[in-house]
């Protein structure tokens, strides 16, 4: 397996009793990419990403992060190596202020990890990381805001700072611009891609627009299995992947405007 891809999967497989949810999937992350998992409902895209953070074990199967194997660990060591899932931290606290949110995530790295009885003037030295990842994604002018007021939008936003104050070198975002308005959106989209400068990224996306805007690779999978990989323009114009999002293979993939 090439150091060139960080994280890459060979022959991976989970089975139900009996359902195989996926399907002897290979994968290769290339560093420095964004990456995008995408499929019809029911394609297995979360479980594949349930499998390469372990919070499943895979039936069978390698996963390896940087050439090394990382089926024995456990999903917090693999968040150690540097692999974040956006749930891992998004679950953001809604009575916190926004800056409390980030600071909180700043301290795992640091061996503080949820020390919430720490001393003010400890946790302030934490302020001006949190106010530059604040900045990061323009949330710098909400700091003192109590969480639970941001609208839709900007609490994903605040998602994405408490990531990348866990300072990833591979994000794992599942659906990050579910349930937005078009606005809202495109602003997410923006945050990706300066987020991705130095990292990689790999995304389950349902909304196809974003992912020709963003995605250098598409992994299009389907019942488990993988349909279709290669570039936005080449998995759309597949007859597999029009039949497999639309029933038939004379209708195009839509969302690339």
């Amino acid at each position: 397996m090439s150091q060139e891809f960080v994280l890459e999967a060979r022959g991976l497989t989970k089975e139900f009793r009996g359902f195989t949810a996926v399907d002897s999937v290979d994968l290769k992350i290339k560093e420095g990419t964004i990456h995008a998992l995408i499929g019809p409902n029911g394609a297995g895209k979360t479980t594949v990403f349930n499998l390469l953070t372990k919070y499943l074990t895979p039936t069978r199967g390698d996963i390896r992060y940087r050439g090394k194997s990382i089926n024995a660990m456990s999903s917090n060591e693999i968040a150690r190596l540097g692999m974040v899932r956006s749930f891992q931290i998004s679950a953001v606290f809604p009575h916190m202020t926004v800056l409390e949110n980030v600071r909180v995530a700043l301290q795992r790295p640091m061996g503080n990890s949820f020390h919430f009885w720490k001393h003010e003037k400890v946790l302030n030295k934490l302020n001006d990381r949190a106010m530059e990842l604040l900045d990061s994604v323009g949330l710098a002018e909400y700091a003192d805001i109590t969480t639970v007021e941001l609208p839709y939008g900007r609490k994903r936003a605040l998602e994405l700072a408490t990531t990348l104050a866990l300072e990833p070198t591979v994000m794992l975002l599942d659906e990050p611009t579910q349930g937005m308005g078009h606005e809202d959106v495109d602003k997410v989209v923006e945050l990706i891609r300066k987020a991705a400068q130095g990292r990689t990224v790999l995304m389950v996306e349902h909304n196809l627009s974003v992912v020709s805007k963003l995605c250098d690779k598409i992994t299009v999978l389907a019942r488990g299995a993988v349909l279709a990989e290669g570039d936005y323009a080449s998995v759309s114009a597949d007859p597999k992947v029009r039949e497999a999002y639309m029933g038939s293979d004379d209708t195009e993939v839509q969302g690339a405007h």
